[in-house]
């Protein structure tokens, strides 16, 4: 080789060995998601415009991520820089110092285009701790071809008595299509998420003013009989299998006339590469029962940084970056504006764009802005959450009430003997955790 060439080629050598050792590598606990897929494929344009930072992706299912980020941050090791996490964990965890204050984003970053609500959620003693990825409530999409069809007519305001009856009407079990697809996979997020904004509009609570547990009650037996009644009639067998990302390829595909979850959804069925019933769905208000109180949930995914994380500068980079303005501009230009991650930015709604394209963004933004977390029963309470009590406990206690819920669906337990399990499961929690004496 000539002395020319060979000094080319150690330069190039030395330059790549020099690159490599700058780089840090930020690892991300991530749910397992459409949005969160798109955003670990557009990260790309992130590592161009940041070639010192490598990214280390932990993508798993919702009930996994919760056990994972629960053990890394309480534990300190550190494993993660950046987590997955929502407005049940951001402010007790912050309180445990498990988690780092965001502080100051870059001037473009416009934090007051942010909504408020999820602001709030995601901050505590006034300190911004995550930063929302996107936003969410509940809400009902149905066929509405298929409504048309049959003559039915969804109200203004379903009730689950209208429910049961447009399942019934529409549902062909033996055919593979069914009626209605509702959350059944055990977890204090994924089937108790479900139940329990059925619960709230049924008017039951979990705790009473001074915390003793209710969820033994008429309106809690009420709740788990109509809930029971509805998968079991009216959904696919298996349902204790099904969370979200079932039941969204359940309906894209074109097998269940409606489905009660996530407003999220709304993009993924309104996209050619993801969704068989593009325009043909309908947007409706989550159903109610007896109240309005707590029928509908309030959500975010965010990230937020833990206090042991080895690379806190480059994870609120790659945050500040996958929640910005730019980042949705991204998703619109390789998925359209139907897609874009929704329910964080005024901007987002207010871009005529996205009302074009967006069929369901008007029932999104409702449903946020009537989500009330502060009063989600018709009765009061002493907690905050609509799908969750803000307490430490809740975690445990919510995933053993919905595996007791699992067990009532599948016939290992009956109605009254799963009203017992929860009420004593609660009582015992509330005892241990000093709530009770």
């Amino acid at each position: 080789m000539k002395p020319r060439l060979l000094t080319l080629a150690f330069s190039l050598l030395f330059g790549a060995i020099v690159v490599q050792a700058q780089q840090t590598s930020v690892t991300i606990a991530a749910v397992n998601n459409p949005d969160m897929l798109e955003l670990k494929k557009l990260s790309a344009k992130f590592l161009e415009q940041n070639p010192n930072i490598s990214l280390n992706w932990v993508i798993v299912e919702e009930n996994i991520l919760r056990q994972r980020v629960t053990t890394d941050v309480s534990t300190g090791s550190g494993q993660f820089d950046l987590v997955f996490l929502g407005l049940y964990e951001a402010p007790i965890f912050a309180k445990r110092g498990w988690l780092q204050p965001i502080g100051e984003l870059p001037a473009d970053y416009d934090l007051e285009d942010v909504f408020k609500s999820l602001r709030d959620g995601l901050s505590y003693d006034g300190k911004l701790v995550a930063l929302p990825f996107y936003g969410e409530s509940s809400f009902l999409m149905y066929r509405k071809d298929l409504f048309e069809q049959k003559g039915l007519k969804m109200p203004e305001q379903p009730t689950y008595d209208d429910i049961a009856k447009f399942a019934a009407a529409l549902n062909e079990k033996d055919h593979g299509f069914y009626g209605l697809a509702l959350r059944g996979q055990p977890g204090w997020g994924e089937n108790m998420a479900t139940v329990d904004t059925m619960a709230n509009s049924f008017g039951a609570s979990w705790f009473d003013m001074e915390w003793r547990p209710t969820l033994d009650t008429p309106a809690w037996k009420n709740a788990l009989s109509t809930y029971v009644d509805l998968v079991k009639k009216y959904g696919p067998p298996g349902v204790t299998a099904n969370g979200f990302n079932e039941n969204l390829t359940l309906f894209s595909s074109g097998k269940a006339a409606m489905w009660i979850d996530a407003t999220v959804a709304g993009g993924i069925l309104e996209n050619p590469k993801n969704s068989q019933v593009v325009g043909k769905v309908g947007y409706a208000p989550a159903p109610i029962a007896v109240t309005p109180n707590g029928s509908h949930w309030l959500w975010s995914w965010a990230f937020a940084i833990p206090s042991k994380a080895k690379n806190a500068e480059g994870a609120k980079k790659f945050a500040a970056w996958a929640t910005s303005k730019e980042y949705i501009q991204l998703v619109a230009n390789d998925l359209g504006w139907a897609s874009v991650p929704p329910g964080t930015r005024k901007s987002t709604y207010e871009n005529p764009e996205y009302q074009k394209k967006a069929p369901f963004a008007a029932a999104t933004l409702k449903a946020m802005q009537t989500a009330d977390p502060t009063n989600p029963c018709v009765q009061k309470v002493p907690y905050t959450g609509i799908t969750f009590v803000g307490i430490p406990e809740f975690q445990s206690l919510g995933t053993t009430v919905g595996q007791n819920v699992a067990g009532l669906v599948t016939g290992k337990t009956s109605l009254e003997q799963t009203l017992k399990l929860n009420q004593n499961e609660a009582e015992r929690t509330m005892k241990q955790a000093g709530y009770l004496k």
